[in-house]
């Protein structure tokens, strides 16, 4: 019996996704658990894998098209067997038959990613032979007639699509660094670099893919939740000298966004109300301290979430945002890697920033900003002394957190900043 291969809803807000790639072709035979394609949310991008054994078959949609979650997209067939309807989820029944398309040459047919592909790449279909079943043109036949006309097959990463979409990059002309010639995102970016050097001339950048997302949900936030922003300046002296002894000591380096994680989180312990998101039916105090750290990439920004930070250790805590900034960089972040953050913190102080009035992370009830330390002259008994300072900035919702709640929060921070040993008690 043919097993549906469905798109998967990943987010709990998620209401469609875009093929970025097809991994197999039409025809082939694939194994229960082999990655089939990948797709983009608003956030990630992931593989998803066959749901069975057998052949891949009924293609219905071709790479960018953005697609309704819980969707069929495709059938994985036992030998022999054919194609049936399937149903959308809409509840109208669709015959995945219908979805092949005829060649006015004869009666072999073309899978939906073929002919995308031969649209894409100037390809005569005409011309291509089919290796599929039945002599069906699969995309492997069109990326081999791609290659010896000229131009090769469009290879390439999610993370450099994005890019490519973003920046009205042609994929097809951007020479490949990475395996059999695959576009990666140093290429579309290094091609993007020379056509801006080139061309003194206004461009326009859309608003498309993490671009378009960060957009809508910023202006979102800005308009629905009630914002509020308290300021306070906090010493990091004694902070910097624990963080850098733990660091010799330690296997891991301890930087000191590690150690604003470890703050915030023992701050939330005593501040539940502050561990919260928020929506119109009301306020959600968060049962787990999980601590968005807000990542700067190329095309955007992403918040991953270290999960009970209260409960790690400096090295646990530190490895953790590093594995999640490697891969948030790189591009294989996981939906749960973005899923259920309790609070964020966004630090600008290495771009040497001193306050910035963070925006709200939607549905968090908070969020904080953290400027660059700045040497400031301090009274220290009969003396003046020079002391590293950072500005702490605390933006909240005000529907959930009046300012003598956000306040006490806030003072907290700087009280476990001056006197790290706060943490211990």
């Amino acid at each position: 019996m043919a097993v549906p291969v469905i798109l998967p809803k990943m987010e709990m807000s998620q209401e469609n996704a875009t093929i970025t790639e097809w991994l197999t072709v039409e025809g082939e035979t694939v194994r229960k658990g082999q990655p089939l394609l990948m797709v983009e949310t608003d956030k990630v991008s992931v593989e998803i894998e066959s749901p069975a054994d057998g052949i891949l078959a009924g293609i219905r949609f071709g790479a960018q098209e953005t697609v309704p979650v819980t969707t069929v997209i495709a059938q994985i067939l036992a030998p022999g067997e054919e194609l049936g309807a399937v149903e959308d989820p809409d509840g109208q029944a669709v015959s995945l038959k219908t979805q092949e398309f005829a060649l006015p040459a004869d009666d072999r047919v073309v899978t939906p990613v073929a002919r995308r592909m031969a649209t894409e790449l100037g390809v005569d279909l005409n011309a291509v032979s089919g290796s599929g079943p039945g002599g069906r043109v699969v995309k492997a036949d069109v990326e081999a007639a791609a290659s010896a006309t000229g131009p090769r097959g469009l290879r390439a990463s999610p993370a450099a699509r994005r890019l490519a979409r973003a920046g009205g990059i042609d994929l097809a002309a951007v020479p490949g660094s990475g395996p059999r010639g695959r576009v990666q995102a140093a290429d579309v970016q290094a091609l993007l670099a020379q056509s801006t050097a080139e061309s003194p001339a206004d461009e326009l950048i859309p608003f498309a893919g993490m671009r378009a997302t960060i957009a809508r949900r910023m202006t979102e936030s800005y308009q629905r939740a009630p914002h509020i922003h308290l300021r306070a300046t906090a010493d990091v002296s004694a902070v910097e000298a624990t963080r850098r002894r733990l660091s010799e000591l330690g296997d891991e380096k301890i930087t000191f966004t590690v150690m604003l994680v470890k703050v915030c989180a023992w701050a939330l312990c005593h501040h539940p109300r502050v561990n919260a998101t928020v929506t119109d039916a009301g306020m959600q105090l968060c049962a787990d301290v999980n601590v968005g750290v807000a990542v700067s990439l190329p095309e955007g920004l992403i918040v991953p979430v270290i999960r009970q930070a209260d409960q790690r250790s400096l090295s646990d805590l530190a490895r953790a945002l590093n594995d999640l900034t490697v891969r948030a960089r790189a591009g294989t972040l996981t939906p749960a890697d973005v899923a259920d953050g309790s609070f964020t913190l966004t630090n600008l102080g290495m771009f040497g920033v001193e306050s910035f009035d963070p925006i709200l992370n939607p549905p968090q009830a908070a969020i904080l900003g953290v400027g660059a330390p700045v040497r400031t002259a301090t009274e220290v008994g009969d003396q003046v002394v020079f002391r590293p300072r950072v500005q702490l900035t605390l933006g909240a919702d005000h529907r959930a957190l009046d300012g003598a709640i956000a306040a006490q929060f806030l003072a907290d921070l700087v009280a476990a900043l001056e006197q790290p040993e706060l943490m211990l008690l």
